[in-house]
Formats: structure tokens, C-alpha cells, sequence
């Protein structure tokens, strides 16, 4: 078993402890020491007989307040990166709530469903559910009965900050959520369909169906792609730099841009306009439509 990073391809990580700090300290230099986030990805790779093959992007929570270093916006920065990825129609979405948070306030599944309304690429994660309040579960919300999803729910039992400080490794922490799920009254009926080794199956299998609906459509995206491009490409085989045509047309594109870039600035519309200033056809607007009648009831009364 051993990693490998985009950033630093000639070395091979066989420590994963290694793998962890390398991933903290691209963090901190690309983003800084306090807090600060990049919509830039760091890529790794891991191979191993033991994983399945996927690929996982990991997106940061939303948060709500800036700390640190973090920008006023940060939660619509956040949001937008989020966006970004579960918007691809080729990728599935992992929408992670913990079970001791009310599922109707979960904003993972209100993005996904806002991308997703069908739900047809959603899969629910539920985590921590060893921390709920005793006398409680999400037996509802695992058989899909409270916000029923297409391709359901899976609950999983992860390390807890003390197990991973303590050096817990995966086997056991993977021993201890199957434990969990089998003597837990509410969920040992469905022990089999919980926990982290049946949320990989599930996310290859589902993956792997998705990529066989997806694959044909994207197919025919890329021959079209490659049709007009070779008619392009067709049309740049007898092209002579020299020619003085090109140079007529190339200028005539040009003036024609100038002028429809001036008129939309006359206009006070285009992708241009200050919203702090008025300028252009917008100021123009505002002198012949306040300054001007102002101006001539001067000049009338004197």
C-alpha cells in the first residue's frame, strides 16, 4: 500500500501518518495557518488491494461565522465551491448529516436537492450515531421513512477525535462500529445494510451503474465536440497568414466589436457595468433626465 501526491509526484508515501501531515501542510501553504480555505484541490491517490476504485472529493462544511483569517463571505464562497462539484450531472452526491442535528435542518441535503431535485444522484450518510441523546435513534430516518431518498441512507460510526489522538487504527474502528450496529437495539435488524465497508460497495456499485447511464450521452457530447472541431480544423488546412483577405476580415471583426462594445456601453447595459459609479449611458441618462430639466427651469426663471 502506498499514496501519492499531484503535488509532489516523485515520492511515495507508505506512512499514512505521513499522508495525513502532508495533507495539513499543503493545507496551511497553499491557504495559510488561520483558518483559510482554496477552492484549488489537493489531489491524492491511493493504491491498495484492500480500497475500491473511486473517486472521493471531500468539500468542506459550510460555515456559517468567519474565523480566523477566513473573508466576510466565506459561506458563499463555500457554498459556490460546493456548487461546483454535486452541480456535474457524472457525479453522485454524498450528503453527510449527523444524527444529532435535525435532518430537516441539514444543509447538505437542501444543497443536493437544490441541484438534485429528484434525488437521483443523492445517497444519505448518517454520522455520529453513537452520540445521540439516550432513549433516541434514526431508526426512521435509516429506513427512509422520515425524508425518503431514491437511493437511501446509510448510517456510519466513525473514529472520534480521542480514538484518532489515541493512534486508533481502521481495523478496529471498523470492529467497533460493526459491534455497535449489532448490539444496538434500534439498528441490528439492519446491521448488513450500515457501517463504512457497506457504504463503499454501495458508492462502487452506484457509481458504477451511474457511469453506465452516464456514459453514452457523454459519448455523443464529445463525437459532436470532435466534429466541429475537425471542421475547424478543416478550415485552418489552406490558411495563409499573409493573406491580405484575413487581414481585411480579421480587422473588420474588430470594428464591428468596437462598435457593439460602445453601444452597450452608451447604453449602460454588457457584462461591464460599475455598480458603484455611474458611467456611460447610465450617467448620460441621469444628466438629460435630472440635471437638464433642473438646468432649464434655471435658465427660465432668470
Amino acid at each position: 500500500e502506498y499514496a501519492e501526491f499531484l503535488h509532489c509526484k516523485s515520492k511515495k508515501f507508505t506512512d499514512f501518518d505521513e499522508v495525513r501531515q502532508e495533507i495539513e501542510a499543503e493545507t496551511d501553504r497553499v491557504t495559510g495557518t488561520n483558518k483559510g480555505i482554496s477552492p484549488v484541490p489537493i489531489n491524492l491517490r491511493v493504491y491498495s488491494p484492500h480500497v475500491l476504485n473511486l473517486t472521493l472529493i471531500d468539500l468542506p462544511g459550510i460555515t456559517k461565522v468567519p474565523v480566523g483569517d477566513q473573508p466576510q463571505d466565506i459561506e458563499y464562497q463555500i457554498k459556490d465551491m460546493i456548487l461546483q462539484f454535486i452541480s456535474r450531472e457524472s457525479s453522485l452526491i454524498l450528503a453527510v448529516t449527523p444524527a444529532n442535528m435535525d435532518l430537516a435542518n441539514s444543509d447538505a441535503l437542501k444543497m443536493a436537492k437544490e441541484v438534485d431535485p429528484q434525488g437521483l444522484r443523492t445517497i444519505g450518510v448518517i454520522t455520529k450515531l453513537d452520540l445521540m441523546d439516550e432513549g433516541t435513534d434514526a431508526r426512521d430516518v435509516l429506513e427512509n421513512k422520515l425524508l425518503p431518498l431514491r437511493r437511501g441512507y446509510i448510517g456510519v460510526v466513525n473514529r472520534s477525535q480521542k480514538d484518532i489522538d489515541g493512534k486508533k487504527d481502521i481495523r478496529a474502528a471498523l470492529a467497533a462500529e460493526r459491534k455497535f450496529f449489532l448490539s444496538h437495539p434500534a439498528y441490528r435488524h439492519m446491521a448488513d445494510r450500515m457501517g463504512t465497508p457497506h457504504l463503499q460497495k454501495v458508492l462502487n456499485q452506484q457509481l458504477t451503474n451511474h457511469i453506465r447511464e452516464t456514459l453514452p450521452s457523454l459519448r455523443s457530447k464529445l463525437q459532436s465536440q470532435l466534429l466541429s472541431l475537425e471542421k475547424e480544423v478543416e478550415e485552418y488546412k489552406n490558411f495563409r497568414p499573409d493573406d491580405p483577405t484575413r487581414k481585411t476580415k480579421a480587422l473588420l471583426q474588430m470594428v464591428q466589436q468596437f462598435g457593439v462594445d460602445f453601444e452597450k456601453r452608451i447604453e449602460g447595459s454588457g457584462d461591464q457595468v460599475d455598480t458603484l459609479e455611474l458611467s456611460g449611458g447610465a450617467r448620460i441618462n441621469r444628466i438629460f433626465h435630472e440635471r437638464f430639466p433642473f438646468e432649464l427651469v434655471k435658465v427660465k426663471l432668470s
